[in-house]
């Protein structure tokens, strides 16, 4: 990543000539933390004379303007409100309920998603995900894990044979244990910055951790020892 982070500061500086402009567009964490633009004109763009870059922040958001941190105002016809995504805490609001009443919105929200494989969780039975937690991607087409997911997903059902099936506990903590073991030496946790990957406790609940052919085959078979059936 030290190579890419050195090719992506030598396009600022050869795309960027003012020095301010240059500083305000360099990036304070490791190449790779957040998502990485690929654009041939983002930065000439932010270089033209007719463009302003802010990044101090809005204080306040009037009928034909906005007003910047340090009180300059600024004329607006439009307003791109780009927040981001929602994705560890997407499910706060949602009412899915499994055994003994225990509620996975909740669950999620004061102990952080987990499940196994992203597919299935401990505790609530026929519930199946897909590109749940840990299954994004930064890399690669999330439609290779999609589709090897929905192979899993089928065979799960009919080992089930109409009845209940859903993993068992241990199975699903050695899973969370190695995923978060590998994500802790990764950019996305180590890179300094704040993401979306992340969860309100600095979590990676997000991002798969490694090749999308090893998601393959640790889905392509439903190991009948990992899950309770009836």
């Amino acid at each position: 990543m030290k190579l890419g982070q050195r090719i992506a500061k030598r396009n600022i500086d050869r795309a960027i000539r003012d020095p301010r402009l240059r500083r305000k567009v360099t990036p304070d964490y490791t190449m790779g933390c957040k998502r990485v633009l690929v654009s041939n004109d983002y930065y000439p763009a932010l270089a033209r004379d007719n463009v302003d870059v802010v990044t101090g922040g809005v204080r306040e958001v009037r009928e034909r303007s906005i007003v910047d941190a340090a009180g300059v105002e600024h004329e607006a016809d439009v307003i791109v409100y780009g927040t981001g995504f929602h994705v560890t805490d997407a499910f706060d609001d949602l009412e899915i309920v499994g055994r003994d009443g225990r509620n996975l919105g909740k669950e999620w929200a004061t102990e952080g998603m987990r499940t196994h494989l992203g597919i299935t969780v401990a505790g609530f039975p026929n519930l199946f995900f897909l590109l749940g937690p840990n299954t994004g991607l930064g890399h690669n087409s999330v439609v290779f894990m999609i589709e090897a997911q929905i192979s899993y997903v089928a065979e799960a059902l009919r080992l089930a044979g109409g009845r209940s099936i859903e993993p068992k506990a241990p199975a699903q903590e050695r899973f969370n244990a190695e995923i978060q073991r590998k994500l802790a030496k990764g950019i996305w946790t180590r890179g300094g910055c704040k993401s979306w990957y992340l969860d309100a406790k600095g979590v990676n609940r997000t991002i798969w951790p490694g090749f999308t052919w090893r998601y393959w085959l640790d889905t392509r078979k439903v190991r009948r020892e990992d899950f309770l059936v009836g």
